[in-house]
């Protein structure tokens, strides 16, 4: 599902009008009265009374149409007009006018010197203050009443998206948001539902299709789209009857440490398990018997020294994909040997967790990253890479440079990862806060590479693998609770994750 810019949604909403001669009245009409539809559906034979917030631009005209609506259905209705402004949209004013001619209902309007409405708790409040075409901040008062409206503790439905939040640009620092119970936003998701400062504030979401002229759609360069079934089963690779262990790709798991032995358990049964035909761990020799024994379907080699990586020596197979980093720790020696791991191959490797750490410590391993190479930082292990950043918009623009600059794949894990290409932005909705939990990173290297064996390329690699790891953690709390899972748990229900793409 594609994500469209405020502006690209303008161009399709002026496409529409031209291709289906229409006017833009009509489609409002046409967009209010499908919220109102899908709103009401909750509230039938129910005693409830209905707050609108209306702003004075389109956003505000689709709240007129919707008090309207309620109107006729036969509920009690309150509109509160909030003129930010004195100048009205041309679609507000005419059903602003339409409202009063028409019904019996009295408008209130607030401004800057109006006492505070009253607010009835017992109430459902819709807000249609400020829609997409906010990119600023708002007077004063005006945020005073959103502050007023989260106090109020009413159930609130926001319009197309909350009152405060842009849509595709850095949430303002001091710019309060509507909290909404829920969302029903107009023919596609905006950026700010999925990033981690803004995604708290829309509550449950629910997109509407309007009809907009989808061929237009189609045709814009939109390079960010959520991760859904269909893209999946598109890229999800089926087994040929006639295939053996050979045809589904070598993974070697590189790492390990004295003591922190268990994150390449976990990497190498989740490589076995996202389908590689053959895994191959390459440890200290303090982890040989930990190995063999907690994963009997992996081969096992040790370097020289007991308890770290140090002097590679030559393989004697060439793996279809490397991973490296969980549990290696960072001396110097162990930098050096990865080093040499990544002049061994041309071969995309998968980067994780002490690798990372290894390439922000030693910044001049960077330029031997192996082209399109995946690179899975947590919040910490990123910033230590990109650099800070003051908002959301920022960490992915400069998570973008850096895919560009090195042309790599990186992941932002957490809620709703993203998967950024040199091109593309990728993002995941599958997942949940049990998540969150030692190993989880080392079990999601260990699916991207078991995937990249069987010759997904490093994006498809990354966003099935991302998706595989999110949906097997949905899976297993609905067997539990998110404070029981652990990192093993995944792994379990990965077939089943699997069985959902066939």
């Amino acid at each position: 599902m594609k994500i469209y810019t405020a502006q690209q949604i303008g161009k399709a909403d002026k496409a529409t009008l031209k291709s289906q001669d229409i006017t833009s009245l009509e489609l409002m009409e046409r967009a209010a009265v499908l919220a109102f539809s899908t709103l009401i559906k909750k509230y039938k034979n129910k005693t409830v009374g209905f707050q609108v917030f209306c702003g004075i631009g389109n956003n505000g005209g689709d709240g007129l149409v919707i008090a309207r609506k309620i109107l006729e259905y036969g509920y009690e209705v309150k509109v509160f007009v909030v003129e930010y402004s004195k100048y009205y949209s041309p679609e507000f004013e005419t059903n602003l006018n339409r409202i009063k001619n028409e019904y019996d209902l009295k408008i209130d309007f607030l401004n800057e010197k109006s006492k505070k409405p009253a607010l009835k708790k017992a109430d459902v409040l819709i807000d249609a203050i400020f829609g997409i075409g906010l990119n600023r901040a708002m007077p004063i008062w005006v945020q005073d009443l959103v502050e007023q409206i989260n106090d109020s503790k009413c159930e609130v439905i926001a319009i197309d998206l909350p009152t405060g939040m842009l849509a595709n640009l850095p949430k303002l620092p001091d710019q309060p948001i509507i909290r909404a119970s829920k969302t029903l936003t107009f023919q596609a998701p905006k950026l700010s539902f999925y990033l981690p400062e803004t995604t708290e504030y829309t509550g449950k979401v629910k997109i509407l299709d309007i009809g907009l002229d989808q061929e237009f759609l189609e045709a814009l360069n939109s390079t960010i789209q959520v991760i859904e079934k269909k893209f999946l089963k598109s890229i999800y690779k089926k087994r040929p009857q006639f295939s053996h262990k050979g045809s589904f790709g070598h993974a070697l798991i590189v790492g390990g440490s004295y003591g922190m032995i268990g994150s390449m358990v976990l990497a190498s049964k989740a490589a076995l398990r996202s389908g590689a035909g053959k895994v191959t761990t390459l440890i200290p020799k303090c982890g040989y018997e930990i190995l063999q024994i907690a994963v009997p379907e992996a081969m096992t080699i040790t370097g020289e020294n007991e308890q770290y990586l140090q002097n590679l020596e030559k393989l004697d197979f060439q793996p279809k994909t490397i991973c490296f980093g969980m549990g290696a720790g960072t001396k110097k020696e162990t930098a050096d040997f990865f080093l040499d791991l990544m002049k061994s191959t041309e071969n995309p490797l998968v980067i994780d967790a002490d690798g990372l750490n290894l390439l922000s410590k030693h910044k001049f391993l960077l330029e031997f990253i192996p082209k399109n190479s995946v690179l899975t930082p947590h919040p910490k292990e990123l910033e230590r890479l990109i650099g800070k950043w003051d908002s959301d918009i920022e960490k992915i623009d400069k998570t973008q440079n850096f895919a560009i600059k090195h042309q790599v794949v990186m992941l932002i894990k957490g809620a709703n990862t993203l998967i950024i290409t040199p091109e593309q932005i990728f993002i995941n909705t599958t997942g949940n806060p049990g998540m969150a939990t030692a190993g989880s990173g080392d079990v999601l290297s260990g699916v991207i590479a078991g995937l990249l064996a069987q010759n997904y390329s490093p994006e498809n690699a990354a966003v099935l693998g991302v998706w595989l790891h999110g949906k097997a953690g949905d899976l297993s709390v609905k067997k539990s609770a998110e404070e029981a899972l652990i990192a093993g748990d995944l792994i379990a229900y990965f077939g089943k994750a699997f069985s959902i793409l066939k």
